[in-house]
């Protein structure tokens, strides 16, 4: 999936995250849990806003994504701001460092763009494969319960200076949402509609924990979203931090 309509719309779209406070609440997390940044790897770092937000707080990270316009836009901005930041192009489970890192976080649900259980498992081992020890892996996940309850098969529409946007989702097996966005942006008059697909799929928190156990880290805390406190039962959105403390053999 290269996301090249929904690279052109997602700061639009995704205007509300509040990335300065998400900034803050990872560093929190990071105190928190006694743990400093190092040398940081942001997985699907998108088009960068959270990779901008903690190098202009003094950290040593770069980005990477499998969506080459999602790292142009990255790119662009990062230029724009004068900020020097390495983007790379890879899937999550087919990740190739040049070194190690002591810090990765995956934000925004980019987990739950892995419908595939055996792809995630993967993603989280080559995590751990570049991860020194004792090392954090702080990433979050929509939950079972979004995706039932509030993706659904429920329609959604957003509306923004550039872009009017229609979200329309349908729920499958396995707690797979297929999601479909039609873009409409007005010019002169006229609106010129473009479309992207993509799926996400729902984990439960159990099996999130099984894979992380099974590529060598250890559970730490699982906190609701942008909070300290543990997650609801209506909780829409997962925090897991969690420490490499058996690293896999490292053999390619």
């Amino acid at each position: 999936m290269s996301y090249n309509a929904f690279a052109d719309y997602y700061d639009v779209l995704m205007q509300n995250v509040g990335y300065a406070q998400r900034c803050d609440y990872i560093c929190e997390l990071m105190k928190r849990h006694n743990h400093d940044f190092g040398i940081t790897l942001d997985l699907a770092c998108g088009t960068g806003s959270l990779t901008m937000e903690l190098a202009q707080k003094g950290v040593d990270i770069y980005g990477i994504d499998a969506s080459a316009e999602m790292l142009s836009e990255a790119m662009q901005k990062s230029s724009e701001k004068g900020l020097n930041i390495l983007y790379l192009r890879q899937k999550m489970q087919n990740l190739n460092l040049y070194g190690t890192i002591d810090t990765c976080i995956c934000t925004l649900d980019s987990i739950n763009h892995i419908t595939d259980e055996k792809a995630v498992q993967k993603a989280f081992e080559r995590v751990a494969f570049f991860m020194n020890k004792d090392g954090i892996f702080m990433f979050d996940v929509n939950t079972v319960y979004k995706h039932e309850k509030v993706l659904a098969n429920n329609t959604f529409v957003y509306e923004a200076d550039k872009v009017f946007c229609v979200w329309q989702n349908t729920l499958q097996e396995n707690c797979v949402t297929d999601i479909d966005l039609d873009f409409f942006e007005e010019e002169n008059g006229v609106y010129y509609r473009t479309s992207e697909s993509f799926s996400e799929r729902g984990y439960s928190k159990e099996k999130i924990i099984e894979m992380l156990t099974n590529a060598g880290f250890e559970l730490e805390a699982v906190y609701g979203d942008m909070t300290f406190d543990e997650p609801k039962e209506d909780e829409q959105r997962l925090m897991f931090v969690a420490r490499m403390k058996n690293p896999i053999n490292k053999e390619c």
